[in-house]
């Protein structure tokens, strides 16, 4: 049960029980299987059901291992040249996939109404660092160079990613401004990202658990994805900040790691980025996937979209 002395909201509260009394294993005791089937269960209970759309379709892109899988949404059956929004999922570069996500994405394309490519990266501990970053960055390049594949020419490229797929959003963001692609990247949105080793903050142990994200299981990713702590496209808070593209960043105030994505908002105001951050507070890590079972979040959501259309309509 969460601890009493921080704010919780009633129902994450609520769901954060419901869940505790569900019982089951701990990550670390599942095979890869169940621990994905586990995440994939976690969001079909856990999060509201998916848009219709005019566009969901399959895609791939060549990725430095083979093809990349790629799903395309969009509330519009065609559209004009515009921004396009790459959407990396979370969990923890071991779980994860487009399935696991793709309720959120139709929540994304359809208040946006700008089309989505979600991507389907490489996952530990078959393929460890850098193998899901280097897919995200093949993929957002791809992204940036194929109208006549997507049918929807890109002008600016919107990175947007949750925990692990928050990470890949900065990496891909830093890696595209050190060898810019054909079109820039205009926004970037790192929702309670993993921007710094989650072993140097003081919320891990704050919130090891009882909030639904668990150090145990931080620390079980950590070792399956077995990244270069000395390397920036691990944690990309050791990266160069200059150039970084305008940014939302948002953390949750009961994550365990909140404090990776306070430091990195931290460093690119000390960088003189535009960047709006957001906490939301009495919520916990994933509520971006969680709108049913904490109705709140869905107006955490709304409130991520609604900085999102201040920033890109702003005039550059």
């Amino acid at each position: 049960m969460a601890n009493s002395e921080h704010f919780v909201r009633p129902d994450v509260r609520a769901f954060m029980d419901a869940l505790a009394a569900m019982g089951g294993p701990t990550i670390d005791t599942m095979t890869l299987d169940e621990a994905r089937a586990g995440y994939m269960a976690l969001h079909a209970i856990g999060d509201r059901p998916a848009r219709e759309l005019a566009v969901i379709r399959d895609l791939c892109c060549p990725g430095p291992a083979g093809d990349i899988p790629l799903r395309l949404y969009d509330a519009r059956e065609s559209r004009d040249a515009g921004p396009v929004i790459v959407f990396f999922h979370g969990g923890g570069f071991v779980i994860g996939d487009l399935d696991t996500h793709h309720n959120l994405c139709t929540e994304i394309a359809a208040q946006m109404d700008l089309p989505v490519v979600a991507v389907d990266y490489r996952l530990a501990p078959e393929h460890k660092f850098p193998a899901a970053v280097d897919d995200c960055e093949a993929a957002a390049r791809w992204v940036a160079t194929s109208p006549a594949a997507l049918g929807r020419p890109a002008t600016g490229l919107v990175f947007f990613g949750d925990s692990a797929g928050g990470n890949a959003t900065i990496v891909t963001s830093q890696a595209l401004t050190a060898t810019p692609a054909e079109c820039p990247v205009v926004l970037q949105v790192p929702v309670f990202p993993l921007a710094k080793d989650a072993m140097q903050c003081a919320s891990l142990d704050m919130f090891a658990e009882g909030y639904g994200l668990t150090k145990l299981a931080i620390e079980f990713f950590d070792a399956q994805y077995d990244p270069d702590r000395t390397d920036a496209r691990a944690f990309p808070n050791l990266g160069d900040h200059a150039g970084t593209p305008a940014s939302i960043v948002v953390t949750a105030s009961l994550d365990p790691i909140r404090d990776s994505g306070r430091a990195y908002a931290a460093q690119l105001v000390a960088a003189g980025i535009d960047c709006v951050f957001i906490e939301m507070q009495g919520t916990t890590h994933s509520f971006t996937n969680l709108r049913q079972g904490m109705p709140s979040a869905q107006t955490d959501l709304e409130r991520i979209f609604a900085a999102m259309k201040m920033v890109l309509e702003t005039p550059k």
